[in-house]
This record gives C-alpha cells, sequence and structure tokens, in this order.
C-alpha cells in the first residue's frame, strides 16, 4: 500500500473506519477514559449499540457514494473499536503508531491487516515515553500541528493523551517539517472544559479555512498563531457548548465536501455559503463518547 497523507483535506481515496458492532455493555464509570462518557453513563443515556452500528454505516455509505476504499477493523467482541484514528495516523508515506492507553492495546492489533501492508521502513513505532494519539496530530503542509498538554501534573489527567517527548520524536522523524506543538485545556471531570485533543477544538479545512475553539488552547498566543495563520476571515469560531458536542471534528473529503453531523446548524450553514458540499449524517450518539468523525476515521491515501 502506497500511503500518502500530507494535509486534512485533499481528495480522500482510502481510509479506515471504526466499527461499533461488538462493542458491548455500557462501561462502569471506573472504565471511562473521557470526561463526557462518565457523565452520560452517570445520566444513564450512554449510547446504544445498535444506534453508533447505524450512525457509522451512514459515513460508510457516504464514502460508497465517493468512491473511497474501506477498511475496518477486525471485530473484538465487547470492545470499543469505534475511535480508529486514535490507534494511528499516517504523515506523507509513514504509518505512525500511536503510544495510546495500554487498555486500549488491543484496538490496534485489529488493523494488523493494514498495518502488515505497509513496508518496515515506512512504519513508526514510538518510544515508550512518547505518549500520542492521532487526534492530537494533524499534518499541514510543510506544518504538522499537534495538541498536546505541558503541564507538569500531566499524569494526573487521564485526558492528556500527547506529551512533549512525543512532539520531540516526530520532529525528529519529520526533520522537513516544522512541527507546531499547541497546550490544549485539560479536565477529568468537566467535559465543556476538556480538550481531549486537538481536533476536539481546531481543525483545517479546504480553501485556507478552519474551525477554531479559543477557550480549547491554555496559551493565547498559541491560538492566536493559528488565527494569524489562516486570517481571521478564515476562521469560524465556534462557542463552548458546539466545542462540547464536537462540532470542529467533522471530516473532510475533499477541499470541497465535507461529513458533518446533521444537528450542526450553524456551522453546515456556514459552510455551505462559502461553497463547501455538505453530507450530513447522524453522529449524536457517537458523539457521547467525546468523539466525532475526525475520531473515528483513520485517512491513508489523498491524492
Amino acid at each position: 500500500m502506497k500511503l500518502n497523507i500530507t494535509d486534512e483535506f485533499s481528495r480522500l481515496r482510502a481510509v479506515v473506519l471504526g466499527r461499533a458492532k461488538g462493542n458491548g455493555p455500557t462501561p462502569k464509570l471506573e472504565e471511562a477514559y473521557d470526561p463526557k462518557s462518565a457523565k452520560h453513563i452517570m445520566e444513564g443515556t450512554y449510547p446504544e449499540e445498535e444506534d453508533m452500528i447505524a450512525e457509522m454505516e451512514a459515513v460508510a455509505q457516504v464514502f460508497k457514494k465517493y468512491d473511497v476504499e474501506v477498511f475496518r477493523p477486525e471485530l473484538i467482541p465487547d470492545y470499543n473499536q469505534i475511535f480508529s484514528r486514535d490507534i494511528g495516523f499516517v504523515i506523507e508515506d509513514k504509518f505512525c503508531k500511536s503510544n495510546i492507553l495500554p487498555d486500549r492495546e488491543r484496538e490496534f492489533e485489529a488493523i494488523e491487516h493494514v498495518w502488515s501492508q505497509i513496508p518496515k521502513a515506512n512504519r513508526i513505532i514510538f518510544p515508550e515515553e512518547a505518549h500520542v494519539e492521532g487526534g492530537d496530530v494533524m499534518p499541514h503542509g510543510d506544518y504538522i500541528f499537534v495538541g498536546t498538554y505541558r503541564g507538569e501534573d500531566y499524569p494526573d489527567y487521564i485526558t492528556a493523551r500527547t506529551n512533549t517527548q512525543a512532539v520531540d520524536y516526530l520532529q525528529k522523524c519529520f526533520p522537513n517539517k516544522t512541527v507546531k506543538s499547541f497546550n490544549l485545556r485539560k479536565s477529568n471531570t468537566i467535559p465543556e472544559d476538556n480538550a481531549l485533543h486537538l481536533d476536539c477544538c481546531f481543525q483545517p479545512i479546504g480553501h485556507g479555512r478552519c474551525i477554531i475553539h479559543k477557550n480549547g488552547f491554555l496559551e493565547e498566543e498559541e491560538y492566536q498563531w493559528l488565527v494569524d495563520y489562516f486570517g481571521k476571515d478564515n476562521c469560524f469560531e465556534i462557542d463552548k457548548m458546539e466545542m462540547y458536542f464536537m462540532n470542529s471534528n467533522i471530516f473532510s473529503i475533499s477541499e470541497d465536501v465535507i461529513i458533518s453531523e446533521r444537528n450542526f446548524t450553524r456551522l453546515n450553514t456556514w459552510l455551505r455559503s462559502k461553497g463547501y458540499t455538505v453530507e450530513e449524517v447522524p453522529y449524536f450518539e457517537i458523539s457521547k463518547q467525546e468523539g466525532l468523525l475526525r475520531c473515528s476515521t483513520l485517512p491513508l491515501i489523498r491524492d
């Protein structure tokens, strides 16, 4: 397989889409990896497997419409395999295996049929001390944007998934790129105050625009750097509740075509006003696990 990913929005040709089948029963509260999942477990509103299967099938149908080759993880019974972005990511022609929470290691084993097609010279495995998940990593031309958490209390946050050692290792692996990191706001208990990954508060889209939420960034100058880079008029600012509902976590099939959640009325209206084709899908149930469309897709090949 000849991988090619240099940005978030070039024409998609191949992708790993997670799976909801076999997701298993509602987890115990102590098994939750993020505050939003914990909230829905406590309130008895955690998503049902059949609803999540239907939501993911809607995305699969959009990929079929646009002639995108779709790989799915092998089924592991009673195991959450929805968020394929967490477990790996592609930069240029290299497949990077994420260094994820130990409890989730089996998720990567389920895409061995993809990993095995990558030449060994094009596989990157991070050292043990370098924690990274794909939701924090965004190739963008000459840049690699990376969400991180730089606080000394990093080990105290189950929501801090990418550390500074991973940022440094990425720069070592891709010396031709500028790795630009962003310190993200974390909370183990308040989902509205938690940017679990960079794509929970920011995402570039085609034609030089982006979706962004200021409060997801701990350092205003880093947020401002992005606004200046894209240009204020090209930034769609989402508010706190829009971030909570994951409005920045949409997914681009091309510069002109974006898959978005059907309830994102303000965002979808803006996208269409700018000339994008918006493929609306139901994804509200999956969003209860603090992930949405970008989180459940792992692009392999873009033109």
